[in-house]
């Protein structure tokens, strides 16, 4: 696969424009649910807490449940139960 990507365009990055590239796709993938933050942190060859944290920084929310998961996550908790 070929992307192209012009001076301009490299010259705004704060890194080389494959690592940048990389980091873009490996976040937006797990904003879309598609990898875990084990994964992501893996493929970006960090630590998952740094990984969580980059993500957090981007906008991406390490707990994302909709309000019904979130009574399902609660009522299924067993130590929340006893």
């Amino acid at each position: 696969m070929t992307l192209r990507i012009t001076e301009e365009i490299g010259e705004f990055l704060p890194q080389p424009v494959d690592a940048a590239a990389a980091e873009l796709i490996v976040l937006e993938l797990y904003r879309q649910h598609r990898i875990s933050e084990g994964k992501a942190a893996e493929l970006l060859q960090e630590d998952r807490e740094d990984f969580i944290r980059r993500a957090a920084a981007v906008g991406i929310p390490y707990f994302d449940l909709t309000p019904d998961e979130l009574k399902e996550e609660i009522e299924s908790t067993t130590f929340l139960n006893s």
